[in-house]
């Protein structure tokens, strides 16, 4: 047996926490100059110091940011060794849209119950990069009324609770190295909201597979909706969930209008598997159907280190 009593206990990032009612997804690319990396690897060494210079003022607020590098980047850390599922992006075609590969070596995703919080907290951040970095995507999220996307539907209600959080959210021993971190996918959607609402809402629920005054799951009747296609099964029967923390946002003088995609996983492949089946279809033209009303603008994919190693990278 293996004595394991001595065991430095891993630290995740702060994945797992509640909901919040902002957020700034902040996607950054890295310098190609060699001291560019060694600047970045400083200041997300440490970010807790960032973090508890802004959460201070108010600790009601519940600031947090998870740290989060590319497939790209990570190469270029230095690292001995390389998470098991870390990949860039792959574009997926399908029969009518398309999820697109977008670049970025960093995320930064600073959660807080006021909006002046996560801003302050992400100035700081891009001032301690300095000209080591260039923002490559900047969103800022809310949280609308009952935890609604703007399409007027509740938003990550299939999200996993209790133990089952943690086993959907965080890879465990089977990558020993990386145990408590997790792989991130993000994308940021635009809805076109006129052509949403001009449709009738039974039309709009069984687009979604859920009704939209008391979010209950509907039965498929022939066309698969998006709440089916994202239901990941495997061949022996298990489901595979992930954890959601999309986020609306939107500007009234440009009338822009989306929901922010935020995908935390153990097993990458799950949320791989989910997007070929919205774009791709699992058969002939059943593609997501909330695609003819939301396109993706940008699609990214990242490592999420646990703190316990994120501190080391300094």
């Amino acid at each position: 047996m293996v004595d394991t009593s001595d065991r430095v206990p891993i630290e995740p990032q702060s994945i797992i926490a509640p909901l919040s009612r902002a957020a700034i997804f902040l996607v950054l690319s890295i310098d190609s100059a060699p001291e560019a990396i060694l600047r970045v690897r400083r200041v997300i060494a440490d970010i807790g110091g960032l973090v508890r210079a802004v959460g201070f003022r108010d600790l009601q607020g519940r600031l947090s940011c998870n740290v989060a590098i590319g497939s790209a980047a990570w190469d270029r850390f230095g690292q001995s060794r390389r998470p098991a599922q870390l990949r860039p992006f792959a574009e997926i075609r399908g029969p009518v849209h398309t999820a697109v590969a977008t670049p970025g070596d960093l995320l930064f995703h600073i959660r807080a119950d006021r909006a002046d919080m996560c801003f302050e907290l992400g100035r700081l951040i891009l001032q301690a990069m300095g000209d080591a970095t260039t923002v490559a995507d900047e969103v800022q999220g809310f949280r609308y009324f009952d935890s609604r996307d703007l399409l007027g539907f509740v938003d990550g209600t299939e999200n996993p609770t209790g133990v089952d959080l943690t086993q959907s959210a965080l890879i465990q021993s089977e990558d020993p190295p990386f145990e408590g971190g997790s792989y991130v996918v993000v994308q940021k959607y635009l809805h076109n909201l006129d052509r949403w609402r001009s449709l009738e809402t039974v039309k709009q629920e069984s687009i979604i597979g859920r009704t939209k005054a008391d979010n209950v799951e509907l039965e498929d009747k022939g066309q698969e909706s998006h709440k089916t296609l994202t239901t990941i099964v495997d061949a022996e029967g298990t489901e595979h969930d992930i954890l959601r923390d999309n986020m609306p946002f939107g500007s009234l003088g440009r009338e822009e209008f989306g929901t922010y995609f935020i995908g935390y996983t153990r097993n990458l492949w799950v949320i791989e598997k989910m997007l070929a089946n919205m774009f791709e279809g699992v058969s002939a033209a059943r593609y997501d159907r909330i695609l003819d009303f939301s396109t993706p603008m940008t699609g990214t994919t990242f490592f999420a280190p646990s703190y316990s190693m994120l501190k080391t990278f300094g």
